[in-house]
């Protein structure tokens, strides 16, 4: 019973702050400090005296905000010791959000995993970007792959469907995207794909050329056949439409980040993405200062690509997972 209540909840919430203009999902960056050192990032490497807002504020601006699904990343959220009472601060039984916790994993055990989700997370997205040792390189961390590969089969006899592989989609690994399809099958979890972007770092030596994009455009027709099988895909057949779409043009149009989507810094401000790092204390301030006069067209983020679904592939494609 209180799980169909809390689908009813999350349905709730997810019409009416789109019917408002409200935001459907928000980023809660709880630290900027990361144990990785990714190529595709800026953020890498522990920060000294970092200022950062105690569990109460984020729950507090969690219940004010009211999105759908409250995203807690960073840098690397593991980090915070004290990351189960950010949860329980935000959580609310039987209702919305939808809590995800984003993390490389490099600090995620049993013993961890088994805390956060009795203090309320829904979803673990872990980052994998290879189906190999070559996520070691990728992201600064020997070992990284071998830790994954015995977390979640050491994880085999918990929820499995809490798990969510996350692959960014680049040059040097778009050929391996229907092995880490294959490899989240095996493990038995779902798997999420999202579109490079070189806002972070400047660096467009991963960004797909032309003939790159004839090559994914076949992949990608042997993924949604894929998906159709497996039934563990979040980017569904828009998605990847979007993500072609914007390797094609180098543009997505109509950014809705500060509305849509946006970001809690770890010392509680708001900013209007994690691309653009624009600080506001309140949100009728980043709506006026930068909502306003947003012209970025340079991503199509998993986050991104989600919140500005037209109505009816929001609900085709996000529901089922609630």
């Amino acid at each position: 019973m209180g799980s169909v209540i809390r689908t009813l909840s999350l349905a709730s919430r997810g019409i009416g702050n789109y019917l408002t203009n409200r935001p459907l999902s928000v980023s809660f960056e709880v630290t900027y400090s990361c144990n990785a050192r990714c190529k595709h990032c800026h953020l890498g490497g522990f920060i000294k005296d970092e200022v950062k807002a105690p569990p109460e504020r984020f729950g507090e601006l969690c219940h004010q905000i009211k999105p759908v699904v409250a995203q807690i990343s960073g840098g690397e959220p593991l980090i915070r010791r004290d990351l189960e009472d950010i949860v329980r601060a935000m959580r609310r039984k039987n209702r919305a959000p939808y809590i995800v916790v984003t993390t490389n994993a490099i600090m995620l055990n049993k013993k961890r995993y088994e805390s956060l989700i009795d203090a309320g997370v829904d979803q673990f997205s872990i980052s994998l970007d290879y189906p190999d040792e070559r996520h070691d390189d990728f992201r600064g961390h020997k070992g990284l792959f071998q830790h994954i590969d015995k977390l979640i089969r050491e994880l085999k006899g918990s929820n499995g469907k809490s798990i969510t592989l996350s692959c960014v989609v680049q040059k040097d690994n778009f050929r391996d995207l229907i092995k880490i399809a294959e490899l989240s099958e095996k493990w038995g979890v779902n798997v999420n794909f999202s579109t490079y972007t070189w806002l972070r770092t400047n660096d467009m030596n991963y960004v797909l050329d032309a003939d790159d994009l004839l090559e994914f455009k076949e992949i990608v027709k042997k993924l949604l056949a894929m998906r159709k099988k497996y039934h563990n895909f979040f980017a569904s057949e828009y998605t990847f439409k979007r993500m072609i779409e914007f390797y094609e043009k180098k543009s997505i149009p109509n950014c809705r980040a500060g509305e849509r989507f946006f970001i809690v810094n770890p010392d509680g401000r708001f900013s209007p993405c994690g691309l653009i790092l624009t600080y506001h204390d309140s949100m009728e301030e980043m709506k006026k200062d930068f909502v306003k006069k947003n012209t970025c067209t340079a991503c199509n983020t998993s986050i991104r690509s989600n919140c500005e679904k037209p109505v009816k592939y929001l609900i085709k494609d996000n529901l089922a997972t609630l």
